[in-house]
Formats: C-alpha cells, structure tokens, sequence
C-alpha cells in the first residue's frame, strides 16, 4: 500500500530496501519510545521515501534516529525553540521544515515544524494522507 500510494501521487519516487523488524526494536530502545504504527509498517516496505529534487519525504531508520536524538537532547537547541519531546521527526521539504508525527499524547495527524519561526502546523491527518499531499503538493504544500 505504501509504495503505491507515493508512486500514485508522483512517478518520480525513489524506493529503498524495507527495514528489517530487529533494526525497528533497536530503533526503538535506542529512542527510548516506540515508533508509530504507520511509519513502522512503511519502513517494513521501503526503508525512506525520496521525492522529486531528492527530497526527504520519509527519511530512512537511521535518519529518523539520529536526528530526533539529537532535536531530544536538552543541550542541542536550549531556550532556541520549544520542546520536541512530544514530537518524532520523520521527513523534511529540504528547505528546513520537516515533518512528525505528534506521540505525546500519541495521535495520527502529522504536523509540520517551521524551522524558522518554531511554528508547528497541522499537515495532514495521518501518514497516507501525508504521502499524497506531499508528493503531489508543490512547494509550501500545508
């Protein structure tokens, strides 16, 4: 369903090798929370989604990792920007705002995180959703 639906909404998709379950279980005790449903059930299929211009509509399991450990880390951003404790970073617009799913509370909607005023807005209301919007949408898409 998930390589369908991004190749439906832009022939220009680019697909890697699906994450197997024992990379989601470290991802996941390294992240010290679970991943969301939906994006684990992608990243079993494709390990990241690459749209037009190389973009990072799904960034691959190590990304994913390393950059919401590095926007959780206390000492990375301090007083810069509002917590992201409650969010998980799984994609960006390659011009710095990049999108989460909310799991504090857990919720399917995803939001976007404007880099420059700290914004966080509704984008779309859960991850397929996201998919068609995103690789259909031309840029500020939300």
């Amino acid at each position: 369903m998930w390589k369908e639906t991004a190749a439906e909404a832009s022939p220009d998709v680019e697909f890697r090798a699906p994450v197997a379950a024992t990379a989601i279980a470290e991802a996941e005790r390294r992240l010290g929370r679970s991943l969301p449903t939906q994006l684990t059930a992608l990243l079993m299929k494709t390990d990241g989604i690459v749209g037009e211009y190389g973009t990072g509509v799904v960034w691959s399991l190590d990304r994913i990792v390393e950059q919401n450990l590095l926007f959780w880390d206390p000492d990375t951003f301090p007083g810069l920007y509002m917590p992201f404790d409650p969010l998980l970073f799984f994609g960006d617009n390659c011009g710095g705002d990049q999108f989460a799913f909310v799991v504090t509370p857990e919720r399917p909607d995803i939001f976007v995180w404007d880099h420059e005023s700290d914004s966080r807005l509704w984008a779309a209301r859960e991850l397929e959703d996201y998919l068609q919007r995103s690789l259909a949408g031309d840029g500020d898409w939300w």
